[in-house]
């Protein structure tokens, strides 16, 4: 089995990479920083005795889509979408470009690589999709509503993938991570009881893929924290300052 990893230079997904690579699993690492990219393929390859191909791919650069993906041989089993831009909220709010490349990445880069991909599993007749999305898309909150519209989206959009593709024995799951200690995260103050570790993580995320789930969140809690936040009167919630 192969499993193209994108946005593999992220530490969730290198740490998933491990645990597919762990099972035996050949992989195809896709990011820009092919430098690093080339190390941690090194590694896996070293530590796993599997095969590990780095590739360049820009989530932004959507006319290369089409030929990245096709360049790929043999085609992949599975993919992992984990990509994503944080951005910066306050920025955001006043200069648009910060709160574009925030959409561009997380939702636009995302619906231009897995429509290719998923026609390609669609027509094969079998394939999975992991693709990381947040909880932040689950409600707008002030602090980071560009990155969580943009999360939002790809969630949706994860649904309506794995709705049309089940019939073709595609599997699609989302993943919807609160807290991570990451590169992406190191300039906040998280809560440690809800901050997951990259390797927590991961792990959550393939035990779901092991059972199939079409929904995980990572930690466990956050489902239950999520449920009751969006349960809170509109009336109630615009008067708080998450």
């Amino acid at each position: 089995m192969i499993v193209l990893v994108l946005g593999a230079n992220s530490d969730v997904a290198y740490a998933l990479s491990k645990k597919f690579a762990a099972e035996g699993t050949n992989l195809y690492l896709a990011s820009r920083d092919l430098g690093l990219l080339r190390k941690k393929a090194a590694d896996l390859k070293i530590r796993y005795q599997v095969e590990a191909e780095p590739f360049f791919f820009d989530a932004t650069d959507y006319a290369t889509h089409g030929e990245f993906y096709s360049k790929l041989n043999p085609k992949p089993d599975g993919v992992i979408l984990a990509f994503g831009l944080l951005g910066d909220q306050q920025k955001a709010q006043q200069d648009f470009s910060e709160a574009e490349a925030v959409i561009r990445t997380n939702f636009l880069g995302a619906v231009s690589i897995l429509e290719i991909i998923g026609a390609d599993f669609e027509r094969r007749g079998h394939g999975f999709i992991i693709g990381i999305s947040s909880v932040a898309g689950e409600r707008g909150r002030q602090s980071n509503y560009i990155y969580g519209a943009s999360k939002g989206a790809l969630t949706l959009f994860l649904s309506g993938l794995r709705n049309r593709l089940h019939k073709r024995n595609v599997r699609v799951m989302t993943v919807l991570p609160g807290f991570i200690r990451t590169k992406m995260t190191e300039h906040m103050d998280l809560p440690e009881k809800l901050t997951a570790e990259p390797e927590e993580a991961a792990e959550d995320i393939y035990r779901a893929y092991e059972k199939d789930k079409d929904v995980v969140y990572t930690k466990w809690f956050w489902r239950w924290i999520m449920l009751l936040v969006k349960a809170l009167p509109e009336t109630i919630f615009k008067r708080t300052s998450l």
